[in-house]
């Protein structure tokens, strides 16, 4: 086992989070840092280019992107080619480009900004979630997403459609619930004071007392825009899960026309290039294809490896095949692994399914632009200790890199009076 240690970190970590699985400026053309005009060309099999497609062109003679290529261009707009500079990006700006980040745990954002952001401060996001600037409420893919507070307003009206969806396999535990009735009561309780999901479900029953209980909650959760107010998902706060609507916390209604052209321009800006099926993923909405033809007169158009139609934005970049890519510790349910369909880019064949384990996921060392490996962070009185566990033996370079990576994100998440130790060990559960 190999260890490293440094005990001048200045920053600190979380307690360990609950899972809130159950628990209820526009970024277009936005560039990462490592993307300038010769990133920006559009490239095919590695080390090969091919002249930039034209707006509206049809797939037949689309230019190939290879798997390689397209990692390269999500990870320059997911600011992990680089992090940030320091001064370059706000909290507030990371998160309306990458459209949230994933917060089904309460530390997910938190290092997934650490990875981004080079100097990020954690305390900038607790204080824009105290502040009610941002908030953790259910969006896509019906899971908890940590977003700016316009965003929220927006985006859980374009995904309402989904959530409802969901209601569709709890039928036969709603017989006889009459479910608009549900829903006034439950925005009443919820406005009068924030409630738990518990509280919730016991006055519900009341009501309905023949239902199935985790009907009844679903039905509150998918249909009202419920918001978990602090102190859940501050830094070094910790609190039980507790709903009020995102319209109270944040004294603003919802948007109620919410623009999917401007969702496929904003997706793209930071998942692409990209297909229809896999924004529909990204969303889990269905019918994108009449949004994405209305827009193909402004989108270039590729094909991956595959030969599936690919979309992106004109000015968004695109790096050579071959652009770096560093080590990147990633947080368990980081977007950049869930919003594509096709995951090849990001993802070996030979590694799918090793980043999780029955219902749980463990968070995922890159390397080279892929999924190498998972890690973990343990802390005490004394120590911050950040274990990794890489897949395949990682080499010299890359194993110096990686551990020069781990200290990075100990100096911005670990408390600064502790010994700090990056070690390669066993992560996952045997």
């Amino acid at each position: 086992m190999t260890t490293t240690r440094n005990s001048g970190a200045r920053r600190p970590a979380g307690p360990d989070p609950d899972n809130d699985t159950t628990a209820g400026t526009g970024a277009a053309g936005v560039a990462a840092t490592s993307g300038g005009a010769a990133g920006r060309s559009a490239t095919t099999r590695r080390g090969t280019r091919t002249p930039s497609a034209s707006p509206g062109r049809r797939t037949a003679s689309a230019p190939v992107l290879s798997d390689r290529a397209l990692g390269r261009a999500t990870l320059a707009r997911q600011y992990l080619l680089a992090p940030a500079a320091p001064g370059t990006l706000t909290v507030a700006a990371a998160l309306t480009h990458l459209v949230g980040l994933q917060a089904q745990n309460v530390k997910p954002p938190y290092y997934g900004l650490a990875a981004r952001i080079e100097d990020f401060d954690p305390r900038e996001l607790s204080a824009s979630m105290e502040n009610r600037a941002a908030v953790r409420i259910v969006t896509m893919r019906s899971t908890i997403h940590t977003h700016t507070a316009a965003d929220a307003l927006t985006l859980r009206s374009l995904v309402q459609s989904a959530l409802e969806r969901e209601l569709h396999g709890f039928r036969a535990g709603l017989v006889g619930v009459d479910q608009d009735r549900l829903v006034a009561l439950s925005r009443d309780l919820v406005e009068s004071e924030p409630r738990t999901m518990a509280q919730l479900r016991e006055v519900l029953l009341k009501e309905w007392p023949d239902a199935d209980p985790l009907a009844l909650t679903l039905v509150a959760r998918c249909r009202l825009p419920l918001v978990q107010v602090t102190p859940r998902g501050l830094w070094r706060r910790s609190g039980q899960v507790a709903l009020t609507t995102v319209d109270r916390w944040l004294g603003r209604p919802l948007d109620p026309e919410p623009s999917a052209e401007d969702a496929v321009r904003r997706y793209l800006a930071a998942f692409g290039p990209a297909s229809v099926k896999d924004m529909q993923t990204w969303a889990r909405l269905t019918r994108l294809k009449a949004v994405f033809e209305r827009l193909r007169p402004e989108l270039l158009t590729f094909r991956d490896e595959r030969g599936t139609e690919l979309f992106d934005l004109p000015d968004a970049p695109r790096p050579d095949a071959d652009t770096e890519a560093p080590p990147r510790l990633l947080p368990e349910y980081d977007n950049l692994l869930l919003s594509h369909a096709d995951r090849s880019r990001v993802v070996p064949a030979a590694y799918k399914g090793l980043t999780w384990q029955g219902n749980y996921a463990y968070r995922v060392l890159m390397t080279d632009g892929l999924v190498a490996g998972v890690w973990k962070l343990e802390e005490d009185a004394d120590s911050a200790v950040l274990t990794i566990e890489p897949f395949a033996p990682l080499g010299r370079g890359r194993r110096e890199a990686t551990v020069a990576e781990g200290e990075r994100v100990l100096r911005l998440l670990a408390e600064p009076s502790v010994a700090h130790e990056v070690r390669f060990g066993a992560v996952r559960r045997t």
